[in-house]
């Protein structure tokens, strides 16, 4: 239990021993042997430079200097090493010719890859049939140096799929624009069934104030026409 609440607590590798030198004493040690030192850092005795210093570690202030991306940088394949695994700073998918791997489609984007692709799909599913086929005969003999025929299928299908997978790795620029164009196509869309219908709720409340209006009108006029009525009867009431 303990040992899976620890594999749990720590699911990532432990940093280098070296970050707790790291401290803010000695950067500051650090930067005070720069100001004192000049450019000569690397070949100064930093005890006898900062001998008025308290705490001066015995090993060099030097380890605490950042990392020369710029010489990184400046190689051809700019790589750094992470655990052990080396990873480029401009991530490249290597190509079909990088893979020692023979490319079955036209090189150039500029050439229409569909009948090649075609080609290449309606070739898979008749290997694939072979290959199925392949797997009912009886196996070759141990002393034959001719590999099996499924062996021939299987590597067959093998450059297929790689190929397949190449052409949609180049393709994913294109789709990747395809899906922005669509996304802001949609945007598009959603604003003006929105502005839509916001016009259409302001037509709406426009005629219901309309109506208001009118019934209030229509009101005001019933009521004045009765007043009248009501002022004419008592006035001949009256005289009469």
């Amino acid at each position: 239990m303990d040992d899976d609440e620890t594999e749990l607590q720590n699911p990532f590798p432990s940093p280098p021993s070296h970050y707790t030198k790291y401290t803010t004493h000695n950067l500051k040690l650090l930067s005070l042997l720069r100001e004192r030192s000049g450019d000569n850092v690397a070949e100064t005795d930093q005890r006898q430079v900062l001998s008025d210093q308290s705490d001066v570690p015995d090993w060099q202030l030097t380890q605490l200097e950042k990392p020369r991306v710029d010489w990184i940088l400046d190689e051809p394949d700019a790589y750094y090493n992470v655990f052990g695994e080396m990873w480029f700073v401009k991530e490249k998918i290597p190509s079909l010719a990088d893979s020692g791997r023979s490319q079955l489609y036209p090189e150039d984007p500029k050439i229409d890859r569909r009948p090649a692709l075609r080609s290449i799909l309606r070739s898979l599913l008749v290997t694939y049939s072979a290959l199925m086929s392949s797997l009912l005969l009886p196996p070759p003999p141990l002393a034959s140096e001719i590999p099996p025929e499924y062996q021939r299928h299987v590597d067959w299908i093998s450059l297929l799929t790689t190929n397949l997978m190449a052409a949609a790795n180049d393709l994913r620029p294109v789709q990747a624009r395809a899906n922005l164009e669509s996304m802001m196509r949609r945007q598009l869309e959603i604003r003006k069934e929105e502005t839509q219908t916001m016009h259409e709720k302001c037509d709406a409340l426009e005629a219901k104030l309309r109506e208001i209006r009118a019934s209030v009108a229509n009101l005001s006029n019933h009521q004045t026409h009765h007043k009248q009525v009501g002022i004419i009867s008592s006035t001949v009431t009256r005289r009469s």
